[in-house]
């Protein structure tokens, strides 16, 4: 699924596809923001997403094995939630049970 996917499947329960590109692209950037700010959006039964260090590194060029140096980096992860894992376990149905 895409952008484009997401906001005609939002579409369909909110009921206009303007509202529905609104309100996704709002998600999108407040998750961003937040992120890249530092701070960890965590969404309960979907997941977590923060913004981890990444130290330099000598990695090797794989063709000729020359060594090179990769740069400190910061990146986005995400971490699935417990709801959002066992759904895809289930291959996309709701499990039964009752927590």
């Amino acid at each position: 699924m895409n952008k484009k996917e997401l906001v005609d499947a939002i579409a369909d329960r909110v009921g206009d596809k303007k509202t529905a590109t609104e309100a996704v692209n709002a998600v999108l950037d407040a998750i961003q923001t937040a992120v890249a700010s530092g701070d960890k959006v965590s969404i309960t039964g979907f997941g977590a997403f923060e913004m981890v260090h990444k130290p330099a590194r000598t990695a090797r060029n794989p063709s000729t094995g020359a060594e090179i140096h990769v740069a400190e980096s910061w990146g986005p992860k995400f971490r699935p939630g417990s709801d959002f894992k066992e759904l895809v376990n289930n291959g996309g149905k709701k499990s039964s049970k009752k927590r």
